[in-house]
């Protein structure tokens, strides 16, 4: 039998979902800025804001029209960045949840490069920011890996998913929870696409060697076709 959304045959008893959602646009965002963890960080735009809400609404059709073969998200947990706050508001007052906030989806802490654009990062840091991005395991100045932020962001799933939990973080979080979900090497993880506001599901089961008492056995994503 076909599945919707090509849920894995082993899926049973303690079977647990995790949607990630990345914020919505801001200031930073449009110009391809570093905006990273530990810092408040800049708000929604008028389309971030527009983006969260379509978010909202995708996230609410999930176990309806949306994903029919999962569970409806019974939990909501954001970053504590102005963006993904904003975002996660909108996604809880169209679930009815409201939203706690957990530090370990926090995005990647970026140490010296905060706040500047790509361009400026590349030619004030070439090999610096060369390593960073194409090793997985390389610090920013001052900063983490992408390697470092799959750790603790692994362990907070670990810790918060119970059934269905919407989790509304950043592009390099999930970027390296979904490589390490699929076991990829940290090198590859920045290969990954994800728009504003799209989400990314996981499908978890107990047990395995994948994360502490956990591991990913599906993953699927809806992004916007305007947001390229």
């Amino acid at each position: 039998m076909t599945r919707p959304s090509g849920a894995a045959p082993s899926d049973g008893p303690g079977a647990r979902t995790v949607v990630l959602v990345r914020h919505g646009e801001t200031p930073l965002t449009e110009v391809g800025a570093f905006s990273g963890g530990g810092v408040a960080g800049p708000s929604l735009t008028t389309r971030g804001r527009t983006q969260a809400a379509r978010a909202a609404d995708a996230t609410f059709r999930i176990g309806k029209d949306l994903w029919p073969d999962l569970a409806r998200p019974a939990a909501v947990v954001a970053s504590p960045a102005a963006r993904t706050l904003e975002t996660a508001v909108a996604v809880g007052r169209r679930t009815g949840q409201p939203v706690r906030t957990d530090a370990r989806f926090d995005e990647c802490d970026f140490g010296e490069w905060e706040g500047l654009a790509a361009d400026r990062v590349a030619e004030g840091w070439p090999a610096e920011l060369e390593a960073w991005a194409t090793s997985g395991t390389h610090r920013a100045p001052g900063g983490e890996s992408l390697a470092e932020v799959a750790d603790r962001a692994w362990a907070g799933l670990a810790d918060v998913v119970v059934g269905a939990t919407v989790v509304v973080t950043h592009l390099v979080a999930i970027r390296s929870m979904v490589g390490r979900a699929l076991d990829a090497p940290p090198s590859s993880w920045r290969l990954l696409r994800v728009p504003p506001c799209s989400l990314t599901v996981l499908r978890l089961r107990p047990g395995g060697t994948g994360g502490p008492g956990i591991v990913a056995v599906e993953v699927a994503a809806v992004g916007h076709p305007t947001d390229r």
